[in-house]
């Protein structure tokens, strides 16, 4: 009886490792902000406005807000930001190569705001927020684009 007992302990072990296993080889699908703020960040044009540009900041928040931020040389700062909740339409101007992406607002949604400009800091609002790209590709597009059509629905069901 104690073989038969330590074999069956045996064979329970192997099969929720196996079980463990298999479960982990499944792709975790991965959350739409953390998606949209990687390929951002991945296809991020810097030749752009690399002369201008020292540093620049993509953000996209578990909270659905996606913020861009550009910091120049000479030390002005542009900050863009709005809630993904507020997403319309997504527009790509340009080749695969080069280009803009234009996210747009349902309305006035977009925070824009100016620091250390020589005109003086400026906030203001505006319905689209413009991000150069370079070597996307159309099927990588096309997931951004339903990536954040995912996330303006979950939010907006909240």
């Amino acid at each position: 009886m104690k073989k038969f007992t330590l074999n069956l302990n045996k064979c329970a072990i192997a099969l929720a490792g196996l079980c463990l296993c298999f479960f982990c080889s499944f792709n975790v699908a991965e959350e739409p902000n953390v998606f949209i703020q990687s390929l951002l960040a991945k296809f991020f044009n810097t030749e752009a406005e690399s002369k201008q540009i020292k540093k620049f900041e993509i953000n996209v928040t578990n909270t659905g807000f996606c913020r861009y931020r550009k910091i120049y040389l000479n030390g002005k700062q542009e900050y863009f930001s709005f809630n993904l909740s507020r997403f319309k339409a997504m527009d790509y101007y340009g080749t695969l190569e080069k280009g803009e992406l234009y996210l747009r607002t349902q309305n006035d949604d977009v925070i824009v705001q100016t620091r250390n400009d020589k005109k003086g800091d400026v906030d203001s609002m505006g319905t689209f927020m413009v991000i150069p790209l370079k070597n996307i590709d159309l099927e990588q597009l096309n997931a951004l684009n339903d990536q954040l059509k995912k996330a303006n629905t979950d939010l907006v069901g909240k």
